[in-house]
């Protein structure tokens, strides 16, 4: 099939030929990727042609594509419909699960999507606190609203405020610090101190590369929005049964006030959450004045999908050790062929991501570091992967994601494809 002919007709119908940028290949100069299908950890293209994919829809397909346990039978949850309007019990099930294993989401509200629980979660933040300020972190991706779009990561590049419609109004009640620098937190917050509704941040980075916090960076901003009478919100879409049940923040052991989370939670499906503490939710109406609510918010399919995505987990704790063992694999693979060639790049892995950028030195640690790799290395790298079957994100920000599907001989040929397109 021709795929020129298939990204003109998409051009013609959908703004920038996409419904996200990132798909379009314009962050690595390359064509848009056309897909037909995808199976396990492999994706296909229009000529049926096979891809080990590595993007896994940007971190929700922790199981790969397909898995039995989550495509088997799907008539028996959409029986009696796919939405609603209504509280149920299955929505009450999955949010007492949801509290068992992320006990600071006391009390929670079901979204559709990380944007709209972000959203809802900043809006609580500033009802309760009767403040506007909120102080987020360069390279740190919270969805495209727009306080979350100013120097987002991921693949929202917003240079330009005022040209990528945010009003000044907004810009005038958030601050974006330096992620890993607490110096930078206290510069930008010197004199604001009493306005301060939230702190927002990744508390493990996906979305600039793969990030980590330094000892103390976390333990610090829970020390602040304590003294400052503000809510620390962590933004867990990503890191969410990516790094196990009770994610980063059970890892880290760092509370926050209140949570995101979203993505891997549906398999796939459009379900997400935020959430905190009682007193801070009972700001919601019905019992509070501030509204937040949607139709498809606990809709029966997706929160019946969500069952399904922890009930694998559950059964089946092997999975995290055996994604754990393919991620070191590859990072290790990734590592002799940078030694065989003195090439001075650092290859970080944790649990099922792993990343490196082309920049010489050490891991990321803020936004700064991700900006100074070389997009244009990247998109050779893209390119030449991408001719040997490889499916990588297209954009330099993201990582690599390993899944349940991916097998060892997938690992092996991966690696033996970055060998030739170094």
């Amino acid at each position: 099939m021709d795929t020129q002919t298939t990204i003109e007709r998409a051009q013609a119908v959908l703004a920038g030929g996409c419904d996200s940028p990132v798909r379009s290949g314009w962050g690595v100069n390359a064509p848009m990727f056309v897909q037909t299908r995808a199976h396990g950890a492999s994706a296909y293209d229009e000529n049926g042609r096979r891809y080990i994919d590595y993007i896994m829809a940007y971190g929700p397909l922790l199981f790969g594509h397909t898995h039995p346990s989550l495509v088997t039978n799907l008539d028996e949850i959409a029986r009696d419909g796919f939405v609603w309007g209504t509280t149920h019990p299955e929505e009450i099930r999955l949010a007492e699960r949801i509290r068992s294993y992320l006990p600071s989401m006391e009390r929670m509200r079901f979204v559709s999507t990380g944007t709209e629980a972000v959203m809802s979660a900043i809006r609580v933040a500033r009802a309760y606190t009767r403040r506007n300020l909120i102080l987020k972190f360069a390279g740190n991706y919270h969805g495209h609203t727009d306080l979350a779009l100013l120097n987002a990561g991921a693949s929202a590049y917003t240079s330009d405020a005022a040209a990528s419609g945010i009003p000044a109004g907004v810009m005038r009640d958030v601050v974006v610090a330096r992620y890993n620098d607490l110096e930078s937190v206290d510069v930008f917050l010197r004199g604001r101190e009493d306005e301060l509704a939230a702190v927002i941040v990744e508390p493990i980075v996906g979305n600039m590369g793969y990030v980590t916090p330094v000892s103390g960076f976390l333990e610090g901003l829970r020390e602040r929005t304590q003294r400052y009478g503000a809510l620390l919100i962590f933004d867990e879409v990503i890191t969410w049964l990516r790094f196990g049940l009770h994610g980063a923040q059970g890892r880290i052991g760092v509370a926050p006030d209140m949570t995101t989370i979203g993505k891997i939670m549906g398999g796939g499906a459009p379900i997400a959450a935020f959430g905190g503490r009682e007193e801070i939710m009972r700001v919601l109406a019905p019992e509070g004045q501030t509204f937040t609510g949607g139709t498809h918010g606990g809709n029966p399919f997706c929160v019946a999908m969500a069952h399904r995505v922890i009930d694998l987990l559950v059964e089946h704790p092997e999975y995290y050790d055996y994604m754990d063992g393919l991620a070191r694999r590859l990072a290790e693979g990734i590592r002799g062929h940078f030694r065989e060639r003195s090439l001075p790049y650092t290859v970080v892995q944790s649990e099922s991501i792993v990343d490196f950028k082309f920049r010489p030195g050490p891991p990321n640690r803020n936004y700064d570091d991700a900006l100074a790799a070389d997009r244009v290395k990247y998109a050779a790298y893209y390119a030449a992967m991408f001719e040997r079957g490889i499916l990588l994100p297209p954009s330099q920000n993201e990582v690599m994601f390993v899944s349940v599907a991916h097998t060892h001989a997938d690992i092996d040929d991966t690696i033996a494809a970055i060998g030739e397109s170094l």
